[in-house]
This record gives C-alpha cells, structure tokens and sequence, in this order.
C-alpha cells in the first residue's frame, strides 16, 4: 500500500461518523436520484448516476469499517482501495458531482450524496490528488491573511479610486467606502472586483447603513477541497477582523459557497456562536425594501428577467424567498424557471468547478438542463445572487449560444435606484467584472 492511499484511508477513518456510516449503507439502488441530477439529464449514462458515484466510494471503503468486506470481499463487492482507484474517486468527486444537494432531497432515504464526495475530496486532498489550482488559490488566501499589510496600501488606492465612482454614481460628493471602521454595524465581505463593491457601497450610502468594507475576499477555496482546517483558517481572517472592529454582523457579498461557509459551517468550525450574525446582501436588501428605507422603480428594468438559485445560497443556505422579494421590487418583468427554489436545477459550475480549466467542457455538458430551464422562460436576462453561477451561466450563454444575458441582483437594484450617474458608472463596473472573471 503506498503512502497516499495510506494517507486517504487514514482520512476516511476520521470521517467515519454516524452521518456518514448511514449515507454509505442506507442506499436502496432505487435509482430516484438519477433524473434528479444535472450530469444525468445532460447524458443519462449510469456513470453520471449519484448512486453509481456513491457506490464507487463504498466498495473501497467497506473493508475498513465492515469485517465481513475484509473476509469475504466478493461477497460484498469490495476491493482494496489502491492508488489508481483513488486517482478515479478524485476525478469523479471534483469533476462528476458539484455537491449540489439536490438528489440528496430526491431521496426517499436522504442519501447525503455530497456528504460522500466530500469525504473523497479530503480523502484527495490530503493524499495530493487534488486540482493544483484549487490548493494554489486556498493557499494564496491564508497567505494574504498572515501578512495583510503587505497587501493594504494596494487595496486602499483601488478603493480610493473606486470611490471617485461611488460619488459619481450616488450624486454625493461625501461619499466614501470605509475601511477598517472601528465600531461600524455591519463588515461587508466583497469578492474581488468592483462589481461586487460599488453597488452595494450605493445601496449602503442610499440608506445610510454604518458599515465598513473588509479587507477581505468572502470566497473560501478550501471549502471545495473539503480541508477544515484550511477553511477554517480561511474564515479566521473574517471572523477576526469582525471581532477586532466590533461590528454587530458580517454581510457577504453574492456568493453562494461563501455566504454557506461563514453562515453554516464556520460556527461549527471554531466550535462557539458568534458575537455577530451572519447575511447575505440579499437578505440585507429585502430587510431594507421591507422597512421602506430602499424605495426601487421596476421600470428600470423593463426586460424579461428570471432568478437561478444557487444552491449553497438557497437550496444549501436556506435563502430562497428574499432574492425574490428583490426581483419583485426592482425588475418589471419577473419570470421563474420551472423548477425553482429547493428544486432548481444546479447550473453545473459550484464547487469550485468553474476555477477548474481542465473540466471545462465537462461543466459546460452538465450545464445543459440550466440552459434549457432558462430557455423555457424566455427571459433575456438571468440573475443569480453568486459568482461562480454568473460566470458560469455567462460561460453556458456562449457555448450554446443561448442569446441570454447574466447579472447579479445589486446591480438590477442599482439600476432600479434610478442614481444620477448609473450610466455613466455602469460601463466601468462590468468592465471590471470582465476582469475580475
């Protein structure tokens, strides 16, 4: 046996809970979970099967917690797990499954299916068979957090000149971004690039909300590699600026793993409940429609508009009304997909998929439902409150030349603010999504 599968076994038996000793057992081969899965209804093949995949992992883990898999393997179809068998999991784990959730509420046994690529994806990761980009861009984040110094004089001059925007935007030549604002009620954690600042800075300055930006990027690479201390120590920046500024909660830009990672899974990770709560900037917004402090003209956006749901933002994260609270203030012309909500169809790039070059054309295949879904609406524009889905929706729209266009809902809310200088900010602020991209 060499030293990485050792490693990935040693893995798996620290994982080795009640959860995951049920999803791996409970499994009835109904095969229900198949048309539930974006992979199958773009090429029904049994490989693209959530049960196949499941079933892939239990036959080289069976023999480290079954007795009767070690005596009798052909009894239970086990096999030893080797390194060319591991190198197969990875691939399938990273590529195959985007951990999307949605077979998993389409079993009749709750089979936590992403519960068991995870397992996988750490069992990769710690053995070295993870996406070298995926390891680079975790690395690079807790790197930035150990020495943020370094990097702050940078960041302060592009927020200077972002500023020049913001108060040509809102019309108010006191306008700012604030940085490091001891005291501010809410920490805002963008993601890199204007388009996830400026709006939110003019929704912010509109209703006078006390806040001050992070210095902080919310994406949390290590997340999709499954590494909790990594993760953890990706979080730790944010929770300790959080705590250092004394804020009351931390809002999170339109990013779905994000938003899942700071609301769900870091206060297991640190083992306490925080002193502040955790948003997303869509639930902030429909706070502010509902306290009639955000007043929106819908007939700023006259065209055909449908939401997708990103599924660490809805289905995963629970938040699934609010974005349409939004859509229905700001866009005259709301249409859902069908389905929606819970039920939405993955659009076949979370994960940290959509980071991954090599399985471009693999995601770009599992996007085709979405593409469809879309399709059916007839809407010209798509929302989706995530990075990763916009890109990739933005990338699906090329590929199956689509005619659709993607944006965000702060940007409809914006627009929707009918600001004295939106058009002439707007051509700045997707340029710079490009670039971000």
């Amino acid at each position: 046996m060499g030293a990485a599968v050792e490693t990935a076994l040693s893995v798996l038996e620290k994982h080795l809970n009640q959860p995951l000793l049920t999803a791996l057992e409970v499994c009835a081969r109904c095969g229900l979970c198949a048309e539930a899965c974006h992979y199958y209804a773009a090429d029904p093949s049994p490989e693209n099967e959530p049960a196949w995949r499941c079933e892939s992992l239990r036959r080289v883990t069976r023999p480290v917690y079954d007795p009767v898999s070690r005596w009798l393997p052909a009894w239970t179809r086990s096999e030893p797990l080797t390194e060319e068998r591991l190198l197969a999991l990875a691939e399938m784990a990273f590529s195959k499954c985007t951990l999307c959730r949605r077979c998993t509420f389409n079993c009749p046994m709750g089979v936590d299916t992403p519960l068991l690529m995870g397992t996988v994806r750490a069992m990769a990761t710690a053995a070295g068979c993870a996406p070298e980009m995926l390891e680079m861009l975790a690395d690079a984040a807790i790197e930035k957090g150990r020495q943020p110094e370094t990097y702050l004089p940078f960041f302060l001059d592009c927020i200077h000149e972002m500023e020049a925007d913001l108060r040509r935007l809102t019309g108010n030549p006191e306008a700012r971004i604030p940085v490091r604002k001891a005291g501010a009620r809410m920490l805002y954690v963008a993601l890199a690039g204007a388009h996830t600042i400026l709006p939110a800075a003019a929704i912010f300055e509109t209703v006078s909300e006390d806040w001050t930006l992070s210095i902080f990027e919310a994406s949390n690479y290590a997340v999709f590699l499954n590494d909790v201390p990594r993760a953890k120590e990706i979080a730790r920046r944010i929770v300790d600026e959080a705590r250092q500024l004394g804020v009351e909660e931390i809002v999170i830009s339109e990013c779905g793993h994000a938003y899942q990672a700071m609301r769900w899974s870091a206060p297991n990770w640190f083992g306490a409940e925080f002193s502040f709560r955790v948003r997303s900037i869509v639930e902030v917004i429909a706070e502010y429609l509902r306290q009639g402090r955000l007043r929106l003209d819908p007939s700023a956006n006259p065209e055909p508009i449908t939401y997708h749901d990103p599924c660490n933002l809805g289905r995963n994260g629970g938040v699934l009304e609010e974005p349409r609270e939004v859509l229905r203030a700001a866009v005259a012309d709301f249409r859902e997909m069908t389905p929606n909500r819970q039920a939405n169809y993955c659009c076949g790039g979370g994960s940290g998929l959509v980071a991954l070059p090599e399985y471009e054309a693999v995601r770009l295949k599992a996007g085709k439902p979405k593409v469809r879904q879309i399709g059916a609406t007839g809407a010209a524009w798509v929302a989706a409150a995530c990075e990763n889905c916009r890109l990739q929706l933005t990338d699906l729209a090329g590929h199956y030349q689509a005619g659709y266009q993607v944006t965000g809902l702060t940007e409809l809310v914006v627009r929707a603010m009918r600001l004295p200088g939106a058009s002439a900010v707007a051509a700045a602020m997707e340029s710079t999504a490009l670039s971000a991209a």
